[in-house]
């Protein structure tokens, strides 16, 4: 079979000519159906629509029309972005009984903006609480680089979708890991930009004061590329705190020259696996990173970011947990109902130490424009594994994914997570975290194209 052209060779193979939208979508689809039986990581599908899509955008390049910057390219989105006409999942039962959308989300009109094809949406953990995507509503999705493996979450439909070649380009979020332990567990390139940075109108939310959305893509310059359209003020969005474009596409080029980079110690070394630590150790040789940093109170940070998911997400589903306790997630429900049940002292106490950990955080990029951590402590587990063991001490297995991210989600700072292929994980990736100061996605996103160039990270082709 025909495999599709990454990203940026999608789009500039439809720019030039060389390729119709039509015959790229074609060959994605054709991917999709010889594919998606095994990975499960399609909800719902709109090819009619796509095909209406692509065709108007070969009708515009036949006019002789400008193309927007990502033309021809099809996308598919996790299931908690509102697409007009379909009922908006957030991978639960409970929202099957809801209206219809009557609008696109902001991020999916961006990216038709710039001439991207939707082509569906994407499974996902019930309501974004879950690093799995053991949905039991809409069956797990599996990992494609080891069928039986979990493709990470909660974003984990948008992962393996692009791990598979079955899109180029797919939206997620990303509260306390779920773009970039998908893209750990899937070996793709994930963007968690800055909190506040993209426009969360027409999305389901899990935890409104955490919830990033961001791009995966099988190349960095593609995935630059997409955040570049994903960007722009709403001022209809009270969390949307941007003001301005700005641009990142032009600044890849520069690579890490200049760029102060170290390495995450501590914590993030203390909890990373053997092969983990390799692929931190590849892209800090690549980055030329000696001196190890240490990054503040990162326990603290995780158990914090905990006391908040857990409040806010019982919070918002309190009347359905009343009502329809049965119907939720079995893996998660427990969960929600605890933090609904969680002193509002807790959650009190966790915002004000939230406030003095953003300032000693955004200290240290004073002296480093980029830190360099592992995504998750160990490669993709077994659907289904219960704990994991982290150089020889056992953990329970679904919260402990996060252990690497959450710390640094609730600082709010931009990530890039670049797919890496240590030895001893019988094939699987581990990602390496690219984080940067907040708004500066320009200075991750250049640390990930050096190693890109470097042939230190890239895509590989899923065997299926």
């Amino acid at each position: 079979m025909t495999l599709p052209l990454n990203l940026s060779q999608t789009a500039q193979a439809v720019a030039s000519g060389q390729q119709s939208a039509a015959d790229v979508l074609e060959t994605c689809i054709a991917r999709i159906e010889a594919t998606d039986a095994r990975i499960n990581a399609f909800t719902g599908t709109r090819f009619a629509a796509a095909r209406a899509q692509a065709a108007r955008v070969d009708a515009q390049r036949a006019r002789g029309d400008t193309l927007g910057p990502l033309a021809g390219v099809p996308f598919a989105v996790k299931n908690l972005f509102d697409i007009e006409g379909e009922v908006t999942l957030a991978g639960s039962r409970v929202n099957r009984a809801n209206p219809p959308a009557t609008a696109d989300a902001v991020l999916v009109q961006r990216l038709q903006a710039a001439g991207a094809v939707l082509v569906g949406s994407l499974n996902m953990d019930e309501y974004a609480y879950g690093f799995t995507t053991e949905n039991t509503h809409y069956g797990p999705c599996h990992n494609p680089h080891k069928l039986g493996h979990v493709a990470g979450g909660s974003s984990g439909g948008s992962g393996a979708a692009v791990a598979a070649g079955q899109v180029p380009l797919t939206l997620g979020s990303d509260t306390n890991g779920s773009i970039r332990v998908p893209s750990s567990f899937c070996g793709v390139w994930g963007l968690k930009p800055t909190f506040g940075r993209l426009s969360r109108r027409g999305t389901y939310p899990f935890v409104n004061s955490i919830d990033h959305l961001g791009p995966f893509a099988d190349d960095v310059a593609g995935l630059a590329l997409a955040y570049d359209a994903l960007q722009g003020p709403d001022p209809l969005d009270p969390g949307c705190f941007a003001t301005s474009v700005q641009p990142v596409t032009r600044s890849l080029g520069l690579g890490a020259h200049g760029l102060r980079v170290g390495v995450l110690g501590g914590w993030f070394a203390e909890l990373a696996s053997p092969p983990a630590q390799q692929a931190v150790a590849r892209a800090a040789s690549a980055l030329g990173a000696s001196a190890t940093v240490a990054w503040p109170d990162p326990a603290q940070a995780r158990a914090a970011a905990f006391i908040t998911s857990a409040s806010e997400g019982g919070a918002l589903h309190l009347q359905s947990l009343r009502t329809q306790a049965a119907d939720f997630e079995p893996l998660s429900v427990d969960r929600f109902i605890s933090g609904a049940l969680q002193p509002a002292a807790w959650y009190l106490r966790a915002q004000r130490f939230r406030r003095v950990y953003r300032d000693k955080v955004n200290a240290l990029f004073r002296d480093w424009d980029v830190l360099i951590a592992p995504a998750t402590p160990v490669a993709a587990p077994a659907i289904g594994t219960e704990w994991i063991d982290i150089n020889g001490q056992p953990f329970p297995c679904r919260p402990s994914i996060g252990l690497l991210t959450q710390p640094i989600s609730f600082a709010g700072c931009p990530v890039v997570a670049a797919p890496l292929w240590p030895s001893g994980t019988e094939g699987l990736p581990i990602g390496v975290q690219l984080i940067a100061a907040p708004w500066r996605e320009d200075l991750a996103l250049r640390a990930g194209w050096a190693l890109s160039q470097a042939g230190v990270a890239h895509v590989k082709e899923a065997s299926l």
